[in-house]
C-alpha cells in the first residue's frame, strides 16, 4: 500500500508542510493575555496591543468597542478575542479604521521564499463568528516592500471556519532580520482612504490604500454587534492543516519574548540587590526568555517606599534589565519598597 493510500485509510492528509512548527502565528488560539484579560473604551488613535498578546489593535474612529478575551470557542478552543460595540459610529470618516494585526519579524519568515522563483503559498486559517452577516477583510502586508493582498470572509452567528489562500509573490524578499516585516491583518471598519478603490484580492501588488480594505463591512454600525475570532493559523502551502496547538508553557515563552512582567510581591521587602553609589541601590534581572530586543521598561503603580524614591525600572540589553531607587539617607541598608497590590508591577515591552 502506498504511503498515500495509507495516509488516506488513516484519515490523515498529505500535506507540503516542511518539517517542525508549520503556524506563523504565535497565540492563534488566544491563550495567553499577560496585559489584562480586558480593555475598554477602544477606538481613538488605538495602535498598542491591548489584550491579548501578538495581536495589535490599530483603530481611529469616533466609535468604541470593548475587547476581551472571552471563554468561548469552538471545539477544541476555550478562549477567543471578542470585540464588543460600545458606541457605533455610522458617519464613517475618510481616514478611519479597525484593523486587528498579527505582526512577524523577518527572519521567522524565510521559508515562505517571498521575492524569489520558489515563492510559496500561503494559506491563513481562522475560526470566527459575530452577531450578524458582515463581509470583513483579511490581508497580508509585507512591510519591507510595502506590498499587500486582501481578502474578503463572511461571518455568520456560529463559529465557521474560514481558510484562505495567498497566491506567492515572487517580488520582493522579506528582510533576514529581527524587525517587522509581515503583517496579517483582519480589517473590520474603514473609510473611504482605505475602502474607496477596488479591492486587490488576485495577486500581490505596491500597496494602495483606498485598495486595502474596498467592499468590507463596518463593525461599528450598531452597538449590538459583537466579532469573536479564535484558532489563527498561518502556513505554507494551498492546504489548511488542523490547527497547531501548543501547550500554555510554550504560548507564554514565544509571547515573552515580545513582552514580559517582574510581580515583586505584595507586602514583601523587594530591594535585594547592590549599592550602586552613596545613595542608589540597583538590582540587575536576568529574563528567564530574551527578547526580540532592548525593551521599553515601565513602572505601572505606586509603590510603597521607606526612605526612599520610587522605582525607577531600564534595560541593559534582550536578556538584562534593571530597578533601581534612591535613598532618602543615603545608607545602603534603609531604603526598601514593595508593591501594594497586585497592580503593581514592571513591564517590558519588546513588540513589533
Amino acid at each position: 500500500m502506498s504511503k498515500a493510500a495509507e495516509l488516506a485509510k488513516s484519515g490523515d492528509t498529505l500535506t507540503n508542510q516542511p518539517s517542525g512548527r508549520k503556524n506563523l502565528v504565535t497565540n492563534g488560539a488566544m491563550q495567553v493575555a499577560q496585559r489584562a484579560t480586558s480593555a475598554t473604551g477602544l477606538g481613538a488613535n488605538d495602535s498598542t496591543a491591548k489584550t491579548l498578546d501578538r495581536w495589535k489593535f490599530y483603530s481611529s474612529s469616533a466609535g468604541r468597542l470593548t475587547m476581551t478575551q472571552t471563554a468561548d470557542g469552538p471545539s477544541g478552543f476555550a478562549n477567543c478575542m471578542k470585540l464588543d460595540c460600545t458606541t457605533a459610529d455610522t458617519s464613517i470618516a475618510a481616514g478611519e479604521y479597525i484593523i486587528l494585526q498579527h505582526c512577524s519579524e523577518g527572519q521567522d519568515l524565510q521559508q515562505i521564499k517571498k521575492g524569489t522563483s520558489d515563492a510559496e503559498l500561503i494559506t491563513v486559517s481562522f475560526y470566527v463568528k459575530a452577531n450578524a452577516v458582515f463581509n470583513f477583510g483579511v490581508e497580508l502586508f509585507d512591510n519591507d516592500n510595502t506590498r499587500q493582498i486582501t481578502k474578503l470572509f463572511a461571518t455568520t452567528t456560529s463559529w465557521v471556519k474560514h481558510s484562505i489562500t495567498f497566491p506567492a509573490d515572487t517580488t520582493g524578499a522579506f528582510d533576514d532580520d529581527n524587525a517587522l516585516s509581515l503583517g496579517l491583518n483582519f480589517w473590520l471598519h474603514a473609510g473611504s482612504t482605505f475602502a474607496g478603490g477596488t479591492l486587490n484580492s488576485s495577486s500581490w501588488a505596491s500597496s494602495t490604500n483606498a485598495n486595502r480594505a474596498a467592499g468590507i463591512g463596518s463593525f461599528y454600525s450598531s452597538t449590538d454587534n459583537e466579532f469573536f475570532l479564535t484558532g489563527v493559523q498561518m502556513e505554507i502551502g494551498s492546504q489548511a492543516t488542523p490547527f497547531e496547538h501548543r501547550s500554555f508553557g510554550e504560548e507564554l515563552a514565544l509571547c515573552q519574548r515580545y513582552y514580559q512582567t517582574i510581580n515583586p510581591h505584595v507586602n514583601a521587602i523587594y530591594a535585594s540587590g547592590y549599592q550602586a553609589n552613596s545613595e542608589r541601590v540597583s538590582q540587575v534581572h536576568r529574563l528567564g526568555v530574551e527578547m526580540r530586543a532592548a525593551p521599553s521598561c515601565t513602572v505601572n503603580g505606586t509603590f510603597t517606599v521607606s526612605n526612599a524614591s520610587q522605582p525607577v525600572f531600564t534595560s541593559f540589553n534582550k536578556n538584562v534589565v534593571c530597578t533601581h531607587f534612591l535613598q532618602n539617607s543615603g545608607s545602603a541598608a534603609s531604603g526598601y519598597y514593595h508593591a501594594n497590590d497586585t497592580g503593581d508591577f514592571f513591564s517590558m515591552d519588546a513588540e513589533l
